[in-house]
């Protein structure tokens, strides 16, 4: 069968079983876009910005187990789609990004539109690759999903010169790939897991530490399965949030900057930490010196051996996939009639229930003006805890991971490596691609909004009802609390003085808008944009402009070290 390379692309997509690529077309991608014209198995989504793209395409793979795809131009399509990829890239997002290039008699020659797009993306991509030649287009898009998906999973670009996708040649899908270079660790080695198991039986201040890791293997059925038998506590990063139930006994809630006291506690003074899919980031325990004050041991289960032992030294490591060492640990422990000492255990859970009669959520209610913490509430509330909930960056990321109680995975859908302003809008796009009729909400802020506030045109051209909930107090809300706490409470450009009228704004675009300004009347808000199945609702809340995110651990200080109050600065 002899195709263009651009029918070739279009082919490898549709045997990759691919729904939906949302893309901007351009000259170098003319052809690719008259083969997605001529065939009706692949959805083009067209998106109004090529970052909103990516971020689309990664959010359908952060709320499924499928590889997202984007599709752009050379030069400054690829440019704009960058920090998308970057994205994708710090939260080991699966995604394939296709992206034009000149003729390749023209690469390096300065040619319009023309960028190193190999050289540019080379530091946030798992790999890239450069097509010179029609016949090798199908098996480096094989590759370039495999890699993707399998191991760390990650971005994988193709680059792919315009004149390659004109040029004709037999075409063949590969049924396999081998790759001599990457041979990713599936199974956990038998011996560490064994002495893994041992530590865990012995442990009397135990602790679980789950990561987005969980989320992207679909282990949450294990994790829940391991703590139960155990009876261990368990806490959550940002990225895992919904790995384990959030209203579930033995959830102590997210840890690390904006985590609980008892979460935050518990991980600092455990003796024995089990730290599943997760990387010890910065965010998440603070300075390594001050958690390395407190002797305990770690096991750590990652697919990324570099990731093992890269802040925090570790005393059992086992690189492989998180679904097999889990089944094998399962396996161990179903074979054993050994458990922890259940009055050890019995004495750690008390401490725990101590530290958490702080209630380190609990924040003064007004009548008078509305807090950002009641909207969560009520938006958790009103959804019965079951939407997807996807947000952008800042205070209301924070509130939104706080307050509404993730029981299930790939629920939440938020930048945490890279903070991306403006994902909140496109990753909702994705997410209601993916699970057409599910309630989705966007938590966002008057600021990150505006970042990507265009894709308001492609919910309406594609009729998405997503719910959005402007968290709007006027500022940069993290920015200005950090100049609050760190700064004199000199506001150096946070105060956001020109803004529209986002009710007005939204209708415009032809959704719904609402603008609500007191306390009464958000539960009933949110409960008439749900009930308005068909519409996007875009909710303005006017919020506290002087609510702060607490607890807190400022950077460079340890776990311990929280702001729960403003009489703790």
């Amino acid at each position: 069968m002899v195709l263009t390379g651009a029918e070739i692309v279009v082919r490898c997509l549709q045997e990759e079983k691919v729904e939906y690529v949302f893309g901007y077309p351009g000259g170098a991608v003319l052809f690719i876009y008259d083969e997605l014209f001529k065939q009706d198995k692949v959805r083009h989504v067209l998106v109004r910005h090529e970052q909103a793209a990516v971020h689309a395409a990664d959010a359908v793979a952060r709320c499924t187990d499928k590889v997202g795809v984007a599709l752009v131009t050379s030069g400054p399509g690829l440019t704009n789609a960058v920090t998308g990829i970057a994205t994708a890239y710090m939260d080991s997002i699966p995604i394939v990004i296709i992206s034009g290039q000149v003729p390749t008699a023209a690469i390096g020659l300065d040619a319009f539109q023309e960028v190193d797009t190999v050289g540019i993306t080379r530091p946030c991509v798992k790999h890239n690759f450069l097509v010179k030649d029609a016949k090798d287009i199908a098996p480096t898009i094989k590759k370039a999903f495999y890699l993707a998906k399998t191991g760390r999973p990650g971005p994988v670009l193709v680059d792919i010169p315009k004149d390659v996708t004109a040029a004709k040649c037999e075409f063949s899908y590969p049924q396999s790939v081998s790759m001599r270079s990457y041979n990713p660790t599936v199974k956990g080695h038998q011996g560490q897991i064994k002495k893994a198991l041992q530590l865990l039986l012995e442990a009397k201040k135990p602790m679980i530490y789950a990561g987005g890791g969980v989320v992207l293997s679909d282990s949450s059925e294990r994790l829940i399965r391991i703590a139960r038998m155990l009876g261990f506590p368990v806490t959550n990063t940002l990225m895992g949030l919904g790995g384990y139930p959030a209203t579930d006994k033995q959830s102590v809630g997210m840890l690390g900057m904006h985590g609980t006291y008892e979460a935050n506690m518990a991980m600092q003074y455990c003796d024995v930490l089990l730290a599943v899919g997760a990387r010890f980031d910065d965010r998440v325990i603070g300075n390594p010196a001050h958690f390395a004050q407190v002797a305990r041991k770690i096991i750590h289960i990652d697919v990324d051996p570099s990731s093992i032992s890269k802040r925090v030294r570790v005393d059992v490591p086992i690189v492989g996939n998180l679904p097999e060492v889990m089944d094998d640990l399962i396996r161990l422990l179903e074979a054993t009639t050994e458990r922890p000492d259940r009055e050890a255990l019995d004495t750690w859970w008390k401490q725990i229930d101590e530290w958490r009669r702080r209630d380190c959520l609990k924040y003064k209610k007004s009548d008078e003006i509305i807090k950002p913490q009641l909207v969560i509430e009520k938006l958790w509330q009103v959804t019965n805890g079951d939407a997807f909930v996807t947000s952008d960056v800042g205070q209301h990321q924070m509130w939104a991971a706080q307050y509404y109680k993730f029981d299930k995975p790939r629920r939440w859908i938020n930048s945490g490596g890279l903070g991306t302003m403006g994902v909140g809008i496109p990753y909702a796009m994705g997410v209601q691609m993916a699970h057409p009729g599910s309630p989705v909400a966007v938590v966002t802020g008057e600021a990150s909004v505006q970042m990507c506030i265009q894709e308001l045109s492609t919910c309406k051209q594609y009729r998405l009802p997503i719910k959005i909930c402007n968290l709007n107090n006027r500022y940069l809300g993290m920015v200005r609390q950090w100049q609050e706490f760190f700064h004199g409470n000199r506001y150096s450009e946070s105060y956001m003085d020109s803004l529209p009228d986002f009710a007005k704004l939204a209708e415009a675009y032809g959704h719904v808008g609402l603008r609500v300004e007191k306390p009464s009347e958000v539960e009933d808000a949110l409960r008439e944009a749900f009930r308005r199945k068909n519409d996007l609702v875009f909710l303005d809340f006017q919020v506290d402009q002087t609510e702060n995110v607490y607890p807190m651990v400022q950077g460079g200080k340890g776990l311990t070290e929280m702001i729960l109050a403003p009489e703790d600065l």
